[in-house]
């Protein structure tokens, strides 16, 4: 299982951040364009998105790995 990818507020955009990293991998100017980026290399690394919001604060995850208990929500 890869690094889960944090979405997160980045001065005047969104960043992804790899778990543990210092800086962003990418940044975007829409959090919607961060959260599609972050989910890619999610599957990938079949990790999970953890999605902050502005105050910085986690608002949302989505699993993409070998989660145990998975959500039984369809949002997603």
């Amino acid at each position: 299982m890869g690094k889960n990818q944090h979405v997160v507020k980045n001065s005047d955009q969104w960043g992804v951040k790899g778990e543990g990293n210092s800086k962003s991998t990418k940044n975007f100017p829409t959090q919607k364009d961060a959260i599609e980026f972050a989910k890619t290399i999610a599957k990938n690394q079949k990790s999970e998105v953890v999605i902050h919001g502005r105050d910085g604060k986690i608002r949302d995850s989505d699993s993409y790995g070998n989660d145990p208990n998975p959500p039984k929500d369809t949002k997603h």
